[in-house]
């Protein structure tokens, strides 16, 4: 699938609003930004925000924020997010992205690699 720039925007638009979502403990807000099949993995919106603040601390507080340049991983459309963990450790989250029947983008999950700090 080709992603269009408008696209690109919109993918981001959603990583952030989640991201805030997280900040705020809005869990309500955090899930609705989910795909569905992320929402039938977790069933309800603590179940979520439980799973996001004790497996990914870097996404749910990070302490810094820089968007890459999106790109394609096995067909799906992915987000990559350098963050810096709320321990001080860089961190590239890959999110992979889902559109819509109606067009707009879904977090389909993501996955956090290591990168090196002098990369940084």
């Amino acid at each position: 699938m080709e992603a269009t720039d408008k696209d690109f925007i919109a993918i981001r638009a959603v990583i952030e609003s989640q991201l805030e979502a997280f900040q705020k403990d809005d869990a309500q807000a955090a899930f609705a930004l989910a795909s569905p099949g992320i929402k039938e993995q977790f069933q309800t919106p603590d179940h979520f925000m439980q799973m996001v603040s004790l497996s990914y601390p870097a996404v749910y507080r990070p302490r810094s924020v820089f968007f890459e340049k999106i790109t394609t991983i096995q067909d799906n459309i992915t987000q990559p997010v350098l963050l810096l963990a709320p321990d001080g450790m860089p961190l590239r989250a890959l999110y992979f992205m889902e559109k819509q029947r109606d067009d707009t983008w879904k977090i389909n999950g993501c996955i956090l690699v290591s990168v090196e700090a002098e990369s940084i």
